[in-house]
């Protein structure tokens, strides 16, 4: 009987040996055993590919708890100024309402935040190793100078209105602000360093590749770190604002239709979305402008990615593909020029590489000397954010005219568009990580650690595979335990729209507070 294993069979009668006197049922059963090994050892993955996979569906999830926070920092810094400044109710029910979605984000980073630091000695031993003395500095400060900042003044922010000057409390929002914000700071510092590593030696201990620090100051402050930190920071503020807004949109959506339970004469979340809608243009227009830019640094720096958020594989002048449509299920696993259909701006990859010369020549993938990333998905995850960048700057255009026009309130298929596109922020964010990560493979440390290398050397297919199947089913939980508190906050707050009191005196009223209990 012939198995095919990896493009090979293996004739099961001549590689095992059965006794002429077994029973049909005997060899029968050896038969499945043998099958059953072989399955098994084709259903595992390779140390390094579970690792890449575990890491990355780790992040994809985290990463949205972390922007969550950052991106809703500095909303709360300002519905706090606004209602010690006015003392205006709708200012305290949107501070009190965000704090309680930031306290959930923050519980939810924390949480799925911390396997990941262990998975630099489970999954990435030798990266760990190798890169330690620079990683294990900002990481630290991460704990201990941002994130014990942010915890203790959240608490202050939950708990505190009542108890502490409307000073202090103003200042417990704004270093929950910089706690956050910082905190991103250490841990882009980090991944910017792999991405164009400076201030260092590559030396070898002990048979192993250590990466020592010889100028802290230049390898903190490499050059992709303040085009990252820039764009992932505009990055979570356009996503929380997309969020915001839709949130928004929702409850004036439902007070428009004139819904008898609802209070259709409230301020509140008219005054979130006229904000939201301001903001979502400014940063729009920012991350186009800083995204353009940023770009042209990756060309120069890292030319390998470049090419392949463009899948340009023959070395010439390059074209934008402003359109790129697959013409078959090929051109999805490999896009390449022949089996896509684009339209195309002539040469403008190539101005935006060099910085003003449209016919400069842009290296292939072709004409590299190391292997090139998964090209399709830097190509269409590259698409995905950019296409969102566009929709999302059409919504801020959209929503201020609408805003200087009069009419923002009663405009549903404004409104409706903001409700569906309330979680794009996050989609765009997260193909924007997997442009800046997958675009740099093979390498782990750009041109010194490959991920191969990185992977922890005793790790076997058997735990790396497993370990996999168990992240995969925990975030999926947790992701999902998140997603039901958040909606449990919401009809906590249709509730209060529903029994909202149209008056907003410029006293603060008592408005429910947050409590041990929330």
């Amino acid at each position: 009987m012939l198995i095919p294993v990896g493009g090979a069979a293996v004739d099961m009668v001549t590689t095992h040996s059965f006794s002429v006197t077994a029973s049909p049922t005997a060899i029968a059963l050896e038969h499945l055993l043998v099958v059953g090994k072989y399955v098994g050892e084709l259903a595992l993955l390779s140390p390094e590919l579970a690792s890449r996979i575990q890491f990355g569906w780790a992040i994809s999830i985290h990463i949205v708890f972390a922007a969550l926070s950052v991106g809703l920092a500095p909303f709360l810094v300002y519905f706090v100024f606004q209602e010690i400044r006015t003392g205006r109710k709708r200012y305290a029910r949107l501070r009190i309402f965000w704090t309680k979605v930031f306290s959930l984000g923050f519980i939810m980073g924390t949480v799925t935040g911390i396997p990941m630091s262990f998975m630099f000695g489970t999954n990435w031993a030798a990266f760990s190793t190798a890169a330690g003395e620079m990683i294990g500095g900002p990481l630290s400060f991460e704990t201990k100078m941002a994130f014990f900042l942010e915890a203790v003044f959240l608490g202050v922010l939950l708990f505190g209105r009542e108890r502490v000057s409307d000073r202090f409390y103003a200042l417990s929002a704004v270093l929950v602000a910089v706690g956050a914000w910082l905190s991103a700071f250490w841990i882009i510092v980090v991944n910017s360093w792999m991405q164009t590593p400076r201030g260092y030696e590559m030396i070898v201990e002990n048979g192993l590749p250590i990466a020592r620090l010889t100028d802290p100051a230049a390898a903190f402050l490499n050059p992709r770190l303040p085009w990252m930190y820039f764009h992932m920071q505009g990055s979570a503020v356009l996503a929380v604002t997309l969020l915001i807004a839709g949130i928004a949109s929702y409850f004036v959506w439902r007070n428009h239709t004139g819904e008898k339970s609802f209070n259709r004469e409230s301020e509140v979340w008219k005054t979130a979305l006229r904000v939201a809608v301001v903001v979502l243009l400014v940063t729009a227009m920012f991350q186009a402008v800083q995204g353009d830019l940023y770009g042209r640094h990756v060309s120069d720096t890292q030319p390998m990615k470049f090419a392949a958020m463009e899948a340009h594989y023959d070395t010439g002048p390059a074209d934008l593909h402003v359109v790129a449509i697959p013409t078959d299920l090929e051109a999805i696993t490999d896009p390449r020029a022949d089996n896509l259909f684009t339209i195309s701006i002539p040469y403008l990859a190539s101005f935006l590489a060099s910085g003003g010369d449209p016919f400069a020549e842009v290296t292939g993938i072709n004409d590299f000397d190391y292997e090139p990333p998964p090209v399709a998905w830097v190509f269409w995850a590259f698409r995905v954010m950019v296409g969102l960048g566009f929709w999302f700057l059409l919504l801020g255009l959209w929503g201020t005219y609408r805003l200087w026009r009069g009419g923002l309130f009663e405009d549903d298929r404004y409104l409706k568009a903001l409700m569906l596109s309330s979680p794009l922020g996050f989609v765009a964010l997260i193909a924007g990580w997997y442009v800046a990560e997958i675009g740099r493979q093979p390498w782990l440390i750009q041109d010194e650690l490959t991920t191969a290398e990185g992977v922890s050397p005793t790790l076997g297919s058997t735990e790396a595979t497993i370990t996999l199947v168990g992240f995969v089913i925990g975030y999926v939980l947790l992701f999902g335990v998140f997603l039901y508190v958040f909606r449990r906050i919401v009809e906590d707050e249709a509730e209060r729209v529903r029994t909202d009191d149209v008056s907003d005196s410029h006293e603060t009223p008592d408005i429910p507070e947050v409590t041990v209990d929330d």
